[in-house]
């Protein structure tokens, strides 16, 4: 960076260091001066809080990692050695287990706002990508960290779930293999889920560097989802938005903090503290919460895909349900390729709204279904629920994309924070899709 474009600080370690390598320069345009538009709310601090999350679960997984002892004779016990013997050991294991919980209520959260105000659509689709990567090693890091308690629900959690890679034709049985180190579930995985655990979060924040860094080069997006036309409809990101994220990350720490201290284990299963029996089958085996709604969906394929009238299967039950959970996810990478409607925001597409509501209550239901027995009546519920979930994507979209009325807009982001007489309604002015 040429010395004409760096900035001169008052602080003369600050100063030296700068001069010499500009950091400061670089955290102050990205993070100091960085344009904004002003009228984010409070879904826009979910990003910030999921960071944060993010830092406290690796500083509390580092610490816990130095008493575990990844053994299938030993995890159980040094777990239990870790809560009453290690100083805070219960407080560090508290934090962690349901900071994972805490962090996926974030990033959902900040999906959610995604979709709704259109984050995801141009110039931002590989941003939205990268973002839907985060979740993705989310997914596996969190999994191979259920198992290294090693309870029972760890230990047949871990057996359910990468059974369901022996579906692939081919090669599944052979992935299989590699997953568990052996035959079975046993030690040998558990040492692979520790180590891979371990390193992941690491890739996780590399993911994490190129999700933020992808930001910065497009820009936010905001709640009236049009671009910023100007100095006016912006402000620098500190101290605006630096002091809002606070009030948010205070606010969302509270209800964590108090979920640690008074509800440690609300979130989790209490199978886990019974140790690994492989000749125990637990009565009804799940995952986390945050894995029930493509657990549903995984369950919700009963039935063998074939040719009529004939004994030939071409896809079974099993593997279909396997398509079917890693679909729901490969459909969230290309939301940006299949909704072409040229307006954000659901703020100005009632339709779409109304659509993107029923599919959050779909998820819903589609964790409550997950969380039960796969018998009775929350089969079908499951069966309709994943329907809807590919519904919305594979054809409530593409009827948005060619019926929806495009939406008069607001002339600008200032225009619509400043003038108090501009209210959304008067924008619901309808006319022709283009």
């Amino acid at each position: 960076m040429a010395s004409g474009n760096r900035e001169k600080f008052n602080n003369p370690a600050i100063e030296w260091i700068d001069s010499r390598l500009p950091i400061f320069t670089l955290m102050n345009k990205e993070y100091g001066v960085f344009p904004t538009p002003k009228n984010f709310n409070y879904f826009w601090n979910f990003g910030a809080i999921a960071m944060v999350i993010l830092v406290t679960m690796i500083i509390t997984g580092i610490t816990l990692a130095m008493h575990y002892v990844p053994h299938a004779d030993h995890a159980f016990d040094s777990v239990e050695r870790i809560m009453r013997d290690v100083n805070y050991g219960w407080l560090l294991r508290y934090m962690h287990a349901n900071g994972a919980s805490f962090f996926f209520i974030a990033v959902y959260i900040h999906i959610f706002r995604g979709m709704y105000y259109g984050s995801y659509k141009q110039p931002r689709e590989l941003l939205w990508m990268l973002g839907v990567t985060i979740l993705l090693l989310m997914m596996a890091i969190a999994f191979m960290g259920y198992v290294l308690p090693w309870g029972q629900m760890s230990l047949w959690g871990a057996t359910v779930i990468t059974n369901l890679f022996s579906a692939i034709p081919l090669v599944g049985d052979s992935i299989v293999t590699l997953l568990w180190g052996g035959f079975s579930v046993g030690g040998e995985t558990l040492n692979r889920f520790y180590a891979l655990h371990y390193l992941l979060p690491f890739v996780l924040v590399g993911v994490i560097f190129l999700h933020v860094w992808a930001l910065h080069v497009t820009g936010s997006n905001n709640p009236l989802g049009i671009d910023a036309k100007g100095p006016q409809d912006t402000l620098p990101f500190h101290p605006y938005y630096t002091m809002k994220d606070a009030v948010g990350i205070l606010a969302f720490l509270s209800v964590y903090a108090f979920f640690v201290f008074f509800m440690p284990n609300a979130l989790g299963h209490p199978d886990n503290y019974i140790p690994a029996n492989p000749l125990v089958t637990p009565a009804h085996i799940v995952p986390e919460w945050y894995f029930l709604p493509f657990y549903a969906i995984l369950r919700a394929i009963t039935f063998d895909i074939g040719i009529p009238f004939t004994d030939i299967v071409i896809i079974s039950a099993k593997l279909g349900g396997v398509l079917a959970m890693f679909g729901s996810i490969a459909l969230l990478f290309i939301f940006p390729f299949l909704d072409k409607h040229p307006v954000r925001a659901a703020t100005f597409r009632p339709w779409y709204r109304v659509a993107l509501l029923l599919f959050v209550v779909n998820a819903f239901v589609l964790g409550v279904c997950g969380g039960k027995p796969a018998e009775g009546i929350w089969v079908p519920l499951s069966q309709f629920a994943t329907f809807y979930y590919y519904a919305f994507f594979l054809a409530v979209i593409p009827f948005l994309n060619k019926k929806e009325p495009v939406m008069k807009l607001p002339p600008s982001i200032n225009d619509a924070v400043l003038d108090k007489n501009i209210k959304a309604n008067a924008y619901f002015v309808a006319g022709k899709v283009k």
